[in-house]
């Protein structure tokens, strides 16, 4: 049995029960044009796919602006400088709840305030905590001060963050963070895409949120490229569905001002 037969037969059910799988493609880090963005778009161009771009506002360089313009991107705001404020004994966070819920919020605006401005029309309302952590009394704030989406990791609990706030998450990410720094092993990332549709499909998590592939474009090598391409051609061999982020948002597209 190849690496992706239990994968490509757990798609043949969802066709069978005329189910369709939405999923979405999130890359992290961004901060500026760079050949690795470049990589980033020939690659989501080949499949014909849009990858929208966690940009940490607090280091946007000037050239990321019309990269985004002319690629097959969409921008979410990845919290404010990407600085870690947790604890030496906590994970890192820069917007953990060891910080007080107003400066987390006084940055989470500044972020979006600073993307809007310089950015425009591309992005799109959704905040992207740093290392997909944030304490948990923040995101009713997020939708009073104009946040439409959270995106963290792993399968969400509740359609919503907080009202006006949906939750959408990403689930599966290339690279062994805590090894090699490299790709996991395909092995073991074929059998994690697995499990997540066998979860879909009976029910034991949410079915309609979109399948997010998290990446880092910076850091990528030729082994955690080959395996976004394999997860690429396996899945869009269907019953998938790319999705547009901001059709899942309340009001859609944040106004640009």
């Amino acid at each position: 049995m190849s690496l992706w037969s239990a994968v490509r037969e757990e798609l043949a059910l969802w066709r069978a029960d005329g189910r369709v799988l939405p999923v979405w493609w999130r890359d992290d880090d961004a901060v500026a044009a760079t050949p690795e963005l470049d990589r980033l778009a020939q690659e989501a161009r080949a499949y014909g796919l849009r990858v929208d771009l966690a940009v940490i506002p607090g280091r946007l360089e000037p050239s990321l602006a019309p990269a985004l313009a002319e690629g097959p991107f969409s921008a979410l705001v990845h919290g404010l400088r990407h600085e870690n404020h947790a604890p030496a004994d906590h994970k890192k966070a820069e917007f953990g709840d060891t910080r007080p819920l107003s400066d987390r919020l006084i940055e989470a605006h500044q972020g979006l305030a600073t993307l809007r401005a310089r950015i425009g029309a591309p992005l799109l309302p959704v905040f992207v905590p740093p290392w997909n952590r944030i304490g948990a009394d923040m995101a009713p704030g997020l939708a009073q001060i104009g946040y439409r989406g959270l995106s963290t990791f792993r399968p969400r609990a509740a359609v919503e963050a907080a009202p006006g706030l949906v939750q959408l998450n990403t689930h599966l990410d290339p690279i062994d963070w805590r090894g090699t720094r490299s790709a996991v092993a395909p092995e073991a990332f074929a059998a994690e895409t697995l499990r997540l549709l066998e979860d879909r499909r009976r029910g034991r998590t949410d079915a309609g949120e979109p399948l997010g592939l998290l990446t880092h474009h910076l850091v990528h090598d030729a082994a955690i490229w080959s395996l976004v391409r394999a997860f690429w051609e396996v899945l869009l061999e269907g019953p998938v569905e790319p999705v547009a982020l901001e059709d899942y948002l309340p009001q859609g597209r944040a106004p640009v001002a």
